[in-house]
């Protein structure tokens, strides 16, 4: 498919756009200099991430007098994107504002692509990834499938927590139960909770998950990781949404990823809910390293160039037949292949 050009206005205004962005970076650098030069700018010292405002983001003092204190800084021109969770070298400006001056090394980082196939980084340096699910809205297994092939991709173990079990019913038990014994078959912990049961609290499987390690929550929106961010930390402002009625989908109530620290021990992030975790920035390998157990066989297939869509000679083909592989989880896997392809021919491309 060709791709669609861009007449001159469109053509002119994007260039105005990336003129502006350059003006106001170098307006923003002039400032930051110009506070270094008249001494307005304390040491440098470690900082944290703990939330990111567009241009501005909240970093958290980690040592000095002032460890612990929330500072809005700005960031010099010259830095990649930082993203909640990052761990920073900033330098304090006055009244509680400062100017992040380097980025240190990222243990890993979580990334997902927008709907225009651009990267977009979620979370830097976490342990864990608990992926929340709940009878309402519908669990899927693809979209659950893009979010762990994400964390294998990226070497984040994840976890997967089965929420609003009071919502479990004749009508939907069988078809949970079975979703969750597919991922607990390849080594996924699972466990379960119901934040409208705890009155508030904590509750204990919850806590265990996240003592001591920082987890990011990810998740469709109306699955409930605010209502569970609300019982750990019930001091925080979060509001709290309903799923719609009319379209059984969520309704956002995170407008923006935030760290939070644990009176437990540990740090939280809480990530704006999504729908749909696009894979569209992978190739097929890397999908294909994403399922645990398709790993294996990568290679096995009688074609070098085998597309495992029911190319002969295919080993997923011949594993699934065996039972190796369940039927649900290879169909999610030949609808993310299909699906990369099909934003191919839209234009996007795949780094």
């Amino acid at each position: 498919m060709a791709k669609r050009r861009l007449n001159k206005r469109q053509q002119w205004r994007i260039e105005k756009i990336q003129k502006e962005r350059t003006v106001r970076a170098a307006r923003k650098e002039k400032a930051v200099e110009e506070q270094a030069a008249a001494g307005e700018l304390g040491p440098e010292q470690n900082g944290l991430v703990i939330a990111h405002y567009g241009q501005q983001l909240d970093i958290e003092a980690l040592e000095g007098p002032e460890s612990g204190q929330v500072f809005r800084c700005f960031v010099r021109a010259n830095i990649d994107s930082l993203v909640t969770g990052d761990r920073v070298v900033w330098r304090p400006g006055k009244s509680k504002t400062g100017v992040i001056v380097a980025r240190c090394e990222r243990e890993n980082l979580l990334q997902r692509p927008d709907n225009f196939g651009a990267l977009k980084p979620v979370a830097a340096n976490i342990d864990h990834i608990i992926l929340v699910i709940a009878p309402e809205p519908e669990p899927h297994d693809n979209l659950i499938d893009r979010y762990l092939v994400a964390s294998e991709s990226s070497d984040i173990p994840a976890v997967i927590l089965l929420n609003k079990t009071d919502l479990i019913n004749d009508d939907n038990r069988d078809q949970i139960e079975a979703l969750l014994a597919r991922y607990q078959a390849l080594g996924y912990e699972v466990a379960r909770t119901s934040a409208a049961e705890t009155a508030g609290t904590p509750a204990p499987e919850v806590e265990a998950l996240v003592r001591n390690q920082t987890s990011v929550f990810v998740g469709q929106s109306g699955v409930g990781k605010s209502s569970i961010i609300q019982t750990l930390l019930p001091d925080e402002l979060l509001r709290v949404g309903a799923v719609s009625e009319s379209t059984g989908k969520g309704v956002h109530t995170t407008t923006t990823a935030k760290l939070f620290h644990l009176p437990g021990g540990g740090d939280l992030i809480d990530s704006p809910g999504i729908r749909e975790f696009g894979l569209w920035h992978m190739t097929p390998q890397e999908v294909e390293y994403g399922f645990r157990e398709i790993r294996p066989l990568i290679g096995l297939c009688k074609f070098r160039n085998c597309r495992h869509m029911g190319d002969p000679g295919c080993a997923l083909d011949a594993a699934a037949e065996a039972g190796e592989i369940s039927a649900e989880r290879l169909k999610s896997f030949h609808r993310i292949l299909q699906d990369m392809t099909d934003q191919q021919a839209r234009g996007l491309k795949l780094t």
